[in-house]
């Protein structure tokens, strides 16, 4: 078995997906996972290269995904942490990567090869049941991503990604985004996004420090922000209940 960084002997890495899979669906794979640190901003896929490896960020980790568009703007679509997998979840082959797929936050990852995947879903039904469930979790997460971005106000989608960077973060007040990244995820001017957060300090709802936004009033943040996390995480819960993390419950 793996020796993991921070994990007790036999106890599973901090990704929910994984500790969701059955004893006998784990054991299949669990030879084959590797365990990496990454650091912000490294590069996992970019568009075009061939999906050979399937990354789960473990704890706090966290991983964006980034379109590239004619102007040269990365616009950011979904974040995945603790509660996926990103790359070759279900396909089978050869697939090339679409969007730019980078770390946001630094941290601890397990790998698994594509190959390998594949060759135990080929063995286990139930294994392969849960990456399909997953998939299906992740498309609907950008199909509320693209929705969000279309009706609801820079105020609302603002409060929605810090909120969203908190929960896969353990809840920690302390949201390591800058006015940068929190444009990207925005898809908006820096001086936009500034503004905002002038707006949100000026309510005593958080403050900014050098590289990270502390949440002071996390009620007041989530009463600013549109409901799609909510949307997002009741389907998680319909299709796999416990997966997507809640701090309160201590996942």
């Amino acid at each position: 078995m793996l020796t993991r960084p921070n994990e007790a002997a036999g106890e599973r890495p901090l990704n929910n997906l994984l500790r969701r899979l059955s004893s006998a669906d784990f054991a299949l794979i669990d030879p084959h996972l590797v365990a990496a640190d990454t650091g912000p901003g490294e590069l996992l896929y970019n568009p075009g290269d061939d999906v050979e490896t399937v990354h789960f960020p473990c704890g706090p980790s966290l991983v964006s995904y980034l379109v590239a568009n004619e102007d040269g703007r990365d616009v950011e679509t979904i974040l995945v942490g603790r509660e996926g997998a990103v790359g070759g979840i279900v396909s089978q082959g050869y697939l090339p990567a679409y969007t730019r797929i980078m770390v946001k936050f630094a941290g601890p990852f397990v790998r698994l090869a594509v190959s390998k995947l594949d060759a135990v879903k080929a063995k286990s039904p139930t294994l392969s049941n849960i990456f399909a469930r997953y998939a299906d979790c992740m498309l609907a997460q950008m199909f509320q991503s693209t929705a969000c971005n279309a009706i609801h106000s820079i105020e609302q989608r603002t409060a929605k990604w810090i909120i969203s960077a908190m929960e896969r973060t353990d809840g920690d007040e302390v949201v390591p985004l800058t006015h940068e990244q929190l444009s990207t995820l925005l898809g908006v001017g820096r001086s936009y996004t500034s503004r905002v957060i002038q707006t949100f300090k000026a309510e005593g709802i958080l403050e900014t420090r050098r590289g990270s936004i502390l949440v002071r009033n996390p009620d007041g943040l989530r009463a600013r922000s549109c409901l799609c996390n909510e949307a997002v995480k009741n389907h998680f819960e319909e299709v796999l209940r416990g997966v997507y993390p809640d701090p309160e419950k201590g996942n």
